[in-house]
């Protein structure tokens, strides 16, 4: 809905957003200028053996380093031989060390000659599966059966059930909040409404559903991707001992105490507000909105309504509390096992995750509460959509700081805005929130009208109040009841006919108000992008983010060396001297520890083979404090230059510096890193 300020501060909120705009601007301009290196899903960052290595004698064991902290069971790492066959202990060693995380797994004494696979899964810290595999050979490569794993961790139809699960819990929460959140800040009325009682228990049945089966699925979801584990008791037991687990019943257990707030606010409090009238409600509910409308509305109901003591303030406020506290308790779930949790500055990234998840569930959530209202409840009073108006204005301030904090900390560059998937869905999800503010925008153009504009007196007369349901309607004629026939189809009969004259009745009072149908067609806009929001978000959390993304695919870039085949680069140069543009083929071979074979080719910009005065080679292993070793080739042919036997005494990350002169006095270096097993 309104997303806007009221109507009496409309100029100084016009003036006032685009500074607000502005300063948002910056300060996201200045965040991705100044990002720091951070992860959020656990990659792998080292094996021994290296994938692809060729080992003279067997190893004892196989281990694995990450980025960040991983949960790992006994069948996480399983290690096969040519035929397929398990050579693991099947026993996990957990190897970490300070800043180090590293596990293992012990391997079976005497394994003969032959290319060996290593499959390994895992559970990130931000509650998400991680897998992989690769290979290694003792002796020399070998023809193997085993054929590398192509399905991702989490996918499959277990994938998808938890993805629809994790979207119903989402919706569930969002429209517990914020329904709860509109009757209690807007229309205290509301309470004992039949359409928004239903509107929030089923909410709370979704969210619950949903979290249960979250609880069962994650054995599945992270582990073998068969339906049939979601009996494993074992696996649920190891489930509940993870952060992720505790997560998820914590969560069962706040809804348990949601149950009791719901059951107060449509019991008692719903009862109290039923008895002091839809007037005193209202006047009421306009005191708290300031003193200036109080004293209006003193003089409107006269002294004796100004007197009654209202038995509902305490219990208001006491169920705002509580309802504060526990919707933030569940919203703490989200955040303490999930991406806030994870990398640079968790203890304000989780604050912040649980306020924007707070703000998101008022704003949408209080959307479907007053589209309901609206289409069901014809007499929702007008002061209640102006107070929704201010709470939206709110929601989206917290929903904007909290979300360009967010993007700075899972994205980090620029770059990674525009060139991971989790950038381009975050593009996707400003994209709904932008469309659904100009919607909410031409909702408060009708709110405003609904503040101005009076009731057509003639479709009172005929159609009733608007304020009035049509049980209301029903009370005041007190219609004799009319006979029940003995025949079955003829009572079912009249039934029907009863219930298309109620409903055409409810269309005739909701259809009274042009204005009020043009903010019923507005609101349900909203809510349609609205619910399409909540899926992109839904996605958006299970995505990668991008600053692993374009970590890992920064290490990636990195030239790989594999056995028996040879490393090649290009290296384009310019010296800067006539005729100084052209590049230069590195050809590495076989690219591992030992001996070498290079080759070198220079091209013209043409194309054609640059036949340079001088060429110089140098290797460095910065991270051992290796190098420069100093290498000329000879020349074979114009434009080509070759060396045997060049040594590369260890594995690593070795720079190749290239030295290319033009001319006497035109000469420039350039270099490239690859990786050396």
């Amino acid at each position: 809905m309104t997303a806007t300020a009221p109507a009496l501060s409309t100029a100084r909120a016009t003036a006032f957003l685009p500074r607000l705009a502005l300063v948002l601007a910056a300060l996201l301009a200045t965040l991705f200028t100044a990002a720091s290196p951070a992860t959020a899903h656990a990659a792998l960052t080292a094996s021994d053996p290296k994938d692809g290595a060729v080992v003279a004698t067997a190893p004892a064991q196989v281990t694995l380093s990450f980025s960040e902290q991983v949960a790992m069971g006994d069948d996480s790492i399983r290690v096969l031989d040519p035929q397929g066959k398990r050579v693991d202990t099947g026993e996990l060693r957990d190897m970490c060390s300070g800043n180090t995380v590293r596990y293992g797994t012990a391997l079976h004494a005497g394994l003969p000659n032959g290319t060996y696979t290593v499959a390994w899964q895992a559970v990130s810290a931000d509650s998400h599966p991680i897998s992989g595999a690769f290979t290694f050979s003792i002796g020399a490569p070998s023809a193997t059966d085993v054929t590398l794993p192509t399905a991702q961790a989490g996918g499959g139809p277990v994938g998808i059930a938890y993805g629809i699960a994790r979207c119903a819990a989402y919706a569930g929460f969002t429209v517990l909040v914020g329904g709860a959140a509109f009757i209690l800040l807007c229309w205290r009325r509301g309470a004992a409404e039949r359409p928004l009682q239903k509107l929030v228990v089923r909410a709370w049945v979704t969210l619950t559903a949903a979290t249960l089966a979250m609880l069962v699925l994650r054995t599945p979801y992270t582990g073998s991707g068969s339906f049939s584990d979601v009996f494993d008791l074992d696996g649920l037991r190891a489930v509940l001992q993870t952060k992720t687990g505790a997560s998820l019943v914590s969560r069962l257990l706040l809804l348990g105490a949601a149950a009791l707030f719901v059951a107060v606010l449509f019991g008692v409090y719903a009862r109290r507000v039923a008895g002091h009238g839809p007037d005193e409600a209202d006047r009421t509910e306009r005191e708290t909105d300031g003193p200036d409308q109080a004293a209006g509305s003193d003089e409107a109901d006269g002294a004796d309504g100004a007197e009654r003591p209202d038995d509902t303030s305490d219990l208001t406020f006491g169920l705002a509390i509580g309802g504060a506290v526990v919707s933030g308790g569940i919203a703490a779930t989200w955040a303490l096992s999930e991406h806030a949790s994870t990398g640079i500055q968790p203890g304000i990234a989780m604050p912040a995750d649980i306020l924007h998840l707070m703000a998101v569930a008022t704003w949408l959530g209080g959307l479907a509460a007053l589209l309901v209202a609206l289409h069901k409840v014809p007499g929702i009073e007008r002061a209640a959509v102006r107070r929704f108006s201010r709470v939206a204005f709110v929601s989206v301030l917290v929903l904007a700081v909290t979300g360009v904090y967010q993007s700075w900390r899972q994205l980090g560059s620029w770059s990674a805005l525009t060139g991971t998937d989790y950038g381009q869905l975050l593009l996707l999800k400003i994209g709904l929130v932008a469309v659904l503010l100009g919607i909410a925008y031409v909702s408060r153009r009708w709110t405003a009208r609904l503040a101005d504009a009076p009731v057509d007196a003639a479709v009172v007369g005929s159609v009733g109040s608007v304020g009035q349901t049509p049980e209301d309607v029903s009370r005041e004629t007190e219609p004799v009841p009319a006979p029940v026939p003995a025949d079955p189809e003829r009572a079912a009969q009249l039934a029907r006919q009863r219930a298309a004259r109620e409903s055409a009745l409810e269309k005739r009072v909701r259809d009274a108000d042009p204005d009020r149908a043009g903010l019923r067609r507005s609101v349900l806009a909203e809510a349609a992008i609205a619910v399409i929001l909540l899926a992109v978000t839904t996605v958006l959390t299970s995505t990668e983010p991008g600053r692993t993304v374009e970590r890992e695919t920064g290490r990636g870039s990195t030239a790989t060396a594999v056995p028996d085949r040879a490393v090649k680069i290009t290296l384009p140069f310019d010296t800067g001297g006539p005729n100084g543009k052209g590049s230069v083929r590195l050809e590495l071979d076989p690219g591992r520890v030992g001996a070498n074979t290079l080759h070198l080719w220079a091209d013209s910009a043409n194309g054609t083979p640059f036949d340079l005065p001088e060429i110089k080679v140098a290797f460095t292993l910065p991270a051992k404090d290796i190098g420069p070793l100093p290498l000329v080739p000879e020349q074979a042919a114009p434009g080509h230059w070759t060396a045997s036997g060049v040594q590369l005494p260890l594995a690593g990350e070795w720079r190749i510096d290239v030295t290319v002169r033009t001319s006497d006095i035109d000469q420039t270096t350039v270099q490239k890193t690859v990786k050396i097993g």
